[in-house]
């Protein structure tokens, strides 16, 4: 299934285009001092404005003169618009004007070959002939800039495709960002895609002016400054700041690498090259790669994978391998992309950095759907710029196949630069004392007999799906996660205290063994020493459990023991969710711990063991219940994908709801059905059917239907809409009145078609609305058939037939 693409937000400028250039340069330079200098004098706490009182007034007299005399400057986001210091950004979600897809990564030269190899089939081609832009792979954030008319109007971070975040101000902090593209002759609409990114030597130097602050801190008691572990995490942690003076205070660059959606302004002539639009973006003030090549054939493009190997690390910026792109545009729309990535450029990723560490022990964990993965612990080390202590293995087969034992040196290394993953042992460093991993055989979490989900997989799962509390406690997080139902406080911590409020009572009774004190609103608890000495060793846990039952502090009862009740839950029930956590000072464990109440404010008492001052709900608390609230009207895919079916991610989610519309008709189609739907397939098809067949998973519908959660889309719910488009491709482009985005690519796939963003000769329809752009021009090269909206409608209703006659 194609994902559907957000629809096009109306401009929201005046048109500039009779604002003379220079006049557009001098306004991006104002506001930018303008803000800077606010930045310092109201929010910014390690900065200092670089203009005194008399002169911010005369930059602030000097905008407002220009904007006097040429309005259309006197734009929403202009400093003369607003009061004081810029506000906090909430990160709005920004639905990306075309969606932002991901790189198919290849790990060798020959996989680069057999990409080249089908780019030559597709094209017709010899590979020598073939242009293609080679392009250092930067390693930073993603972000899409839009301009209107030559001004920047919002910036937003990737996201997941097809709604990001918008990080407007933050970006408009960016000294390499221009507010307003020089020259003339702007789109009416242009996305530009680039990375953010860190430099290397600024990030070197920001880190050490951190060390040595933190130094002075330390002494004076104060917290300490995150020091990064590497300039990608460096730029994303600056990006996301919630206050644009944090932003602007750190030395942040961004390079732009890409075209996303275009409305050329009448009569502008457009590149039809990847390099040509480098160029022109260039010119128009936008910072592209000094790096940037047009190779042809595989002697070229080996050479510059050569070449940037042998100086990855004395570029601009880091890198993590190459990108290959076909440089004739009208390739690419012919070409396409597949439901993940663009078929007409390759990500080569350099063979990741290697080190040695000790395998100290290995450890399982129990993932939402059972799985049992075994995991490395290690001694920390630095590799590819991350601090690394752990890393998968993935399965016992896995564990005996790289052959580690416990106690072994070993070699670690991040495929693809991203995961930590143990390559093998150091057979030369071993000295006898290693020891070989057994896999349990019953679930660390629930203590279930753990066997494989069907016969011949290598994996072991927990069988005890419905109440074994580490899968409950992962299924619960992924509710609350971004790609499910989106649900403000409900991450992690939440879940498992929700779930398992005892998390790490264990070792508070471990730590009152061993002579150390437990924090409680009632006080400080600890055995005697006189009375620890008197006590076996073995004696001295269950001492320490009779003393907290003495002091009214019994093991508790998990909140939930299911997701039926999620929606149920009221501040009351999470009153007395107490967790236990162990008590630090600067950055390092005391052996003392604490129980705190996880979602409500500390209650505290008088001498006499009264109440001063009662506990009232937290800000988490509050801020969850409200959005639990709220995500009872997200749309069907997204239930979909909350309710934790094998195989079923957002792709196959938005499938199966815009086929079906409701959850009772998903619940009555038929295996043949389900398995027809593009983008689903006999074996998603299969386990929603097997997930249906337990009882308590209806008893999760239900409940959640009854609490309000939303069961069925507003266009067509409960009925399956008619397949009048099966095996046609359509194309949207342009803005119509009746059908955002989203909803023309959903009642497409709903009658059986596929929604296509790029125009080719295997394009049976294209819908043209208002500014339609190159994709318009290009269907009436092809001679493809077009229809208004009108048309569009007719041919939802009645499929070809409907509009024969139509063009």
């Amino acid at each position: 299934m194609s994902e559907a693409r957000p629809t096009t937000p109306a401009a929201s400028t005046a048109d500039l285009t009779d604002v003379p250039a220079a006049v557009r340069v001098r306004w991006t330079e104002l506001v930018r001092d303008i803000e800077r200098a606010r930045d310092a004098y109201y929010d910014a706490v390690d900065a200092q404005s670089p203009w005194s009182d008399a002169e911010y007034d005369a930059l602030y007299r000097e905008l407002e003169s220009l904007e006097d005399t040429y309005p259309a400057l006197r734009l929403p986001s202009s400093p003369t618009r607003s009061v004081g210091g810029r506000p906090a950004t909430d990160f709005a979600t920004a639905p990306h004007h075309e969606r932002m897809y991901s790189l198919q990564d290849v790990f060798s030269l020959e996989e680069v070959e057999q990409w080249a190899q089908r780019m030559t089939a597709e094209t017709g081609l010899p590979d020598a002939e073939l242009p293609m832009t080679a392009e250092v792979k930067i390693d930073g954030l993603a972000v899409a800039l839009t301009y209107e008319h030559g001004v920047l109007t919002r910036a937003a971070t990737r996201g997941d495709g097809v709604v990001g975040e918008d990080v407007t101000g933050n970006v408009r902090t960016i000294a390499s960002v221009p507010l307003v593209l020089a020259g003339d002759s702007h789109p009416a609409l242009l996305e530009v895609r680039g990375e953010v990114y860190f430099p290397v030597a600024a990030f070197h130097e920001f880190n050490e002016r951190r060390r040595t602050e933190n130094l002075q801190r330390e002494a004076e008691g104060r917290p300490r400054l995150q020091v990064f572990a590497n300039p990608r995490n460096a730029a994303a942690g600056s990006l996301r700041q919630k206050n644009p003076a944090v932003t602007a205070a750190r030395p942040l660059a961004m390079i732009a690498h890409g075209i996303g959606a275009i409305t050329p302004a009448p009569g502008e002539r457009l590149p039809s090259a990847q390099h040509a639009w480098y160029e022109l973006l260039a010119a128009w003030g936008l910072p592209v790669s000094p790096y940037n090549e047009v190779v042809r054939g595989r002697a070229q493009r080996e050479a510059y994978i050569g070449r940037y190997a042998d100086h990855r690390h004395d570029l601009l910026h880091e890198i993590d391998g190459i990108v290959f792109k076909l440089d004739s545009r009208p390739l690419q729309d012919e070409l396409g992309y597949t439901s993940r990535v663009p078929r007409w450029a390759t990500a080569y990723k350099y063979p990741p950095e290697e080190v040695h560490t000790r395998l100290l022990d290995i450890s399982v964990q129990v993932g939402r759907t059972g799985r049992v993965t075994p995991f490395g612990i290690m001694e920390p080390v630095v590799v590819a710029g991350s601090r690394v202590s752990r890393a998968t293995l993935h399965n016992a087969t896995e564990v005996a196949r790289k052959a580690v034992k416990i106690g072994d040196m070993v070699v670690l290394r991040k495929a693809g630069d991203v995961i930590p993953e143990i390559v093998g042992p150091v057979l030369e460093r071993r000295d006898g004392s290693e020891r070989d991993f057994v896999m349990p055989q019953r679930c660390p979490s629930c203590g279930t007999a753990l066997a494989p989900a069907k016969e011949g997989d290598v994996d072991l799962r927990c069988p005890n799906t419905r109440s074994c509390p580490a899968q409950l406690t992962e299924r619960i997080a992924h509710i609350g996660s971004r790609g499910a139902l989106d649900v403000e406080g409900l991450g992690d911590e939440a879940a498992s205290a929700l779930t398992q409020p005892d998390a790490g009572r264990v070792e508070a009774l471990a730590a009152l063994a061993a002579g150390h004190a437990l924090e409680t609103e009632h006080g400080r608890l600890r055995l005697p020493a006189g009375e620890l000495d008197a006590l076996h060793p073995s004696e001295r846990v269950g001492a320490a459990e009779a003393l907290l039952a003495e002091a009214g502090l019994p093991a508790q009862r998990p909140v939930l023991t299911g997701e039926a009740g999620l929606f149920e839950l009221t501040a009351d029930d999470l009153r007395e969710v107490f967790v236990y956590r162990p008590v630090m000072r600067r950055g390092l464990p005391t052996g003392d711990w604490r129980l705190l109440r996880f979602f409500w404010s500390k209650q505290t008492y008088t001498k006499d063991g009264e109440v001063r001052r009662p506990t009232t709900p937290g800000k988490n608390a509050v801020a969850m219940l409200t959005q639990l609230e709220s995500a009872k009207h997200q749309p069907l895919w997204r239930v979909l994908v909350a309710l934790s079916v094998r195989h079923v991610g957002p792709t196959a989610a938005r499938a199966l709801a815009a086929r079906f519309g409701s959850m009772d008709a998903l619940r009555a189609a038929s295996l043949e059905e389900l398995a027809q739907v593009d983008g689903v397939g006999p074996t998603i098809a299969a386990a929603w059917k097997d997930w249906l067949e337990a009882d308590w998973h209806e008893q999760i519908l239900a409940r959640w239907a009854a609490a309000g959660v939303r069961m069925a889309d507003e266009s067509d719910a409960g009925e399956a809409a008619p397949q009048t488009l099966a095996g046609l491709t359509v194309v949207v482009t342009g803005t119509l009145q009746h059908f955002t985005r989203d909803g023309a690519k959903e009642a497409i796939v709903a009658r059986g078609g596929k929604a296509s963003g790029s125009v080719s000769k295997r394009t049976s329809y294209v819908v043209v609305g208002d500014n339609a752009g190159s994709k318009e021009t290009k269907a009436r090269e092809l001679g493809l058939k077009l229809l208004d909206e009108a048309g569009f409608e007719a041919l939802l209703a009645g499929g070809p037939a409907a509009v024969d006659g139509g063009s």
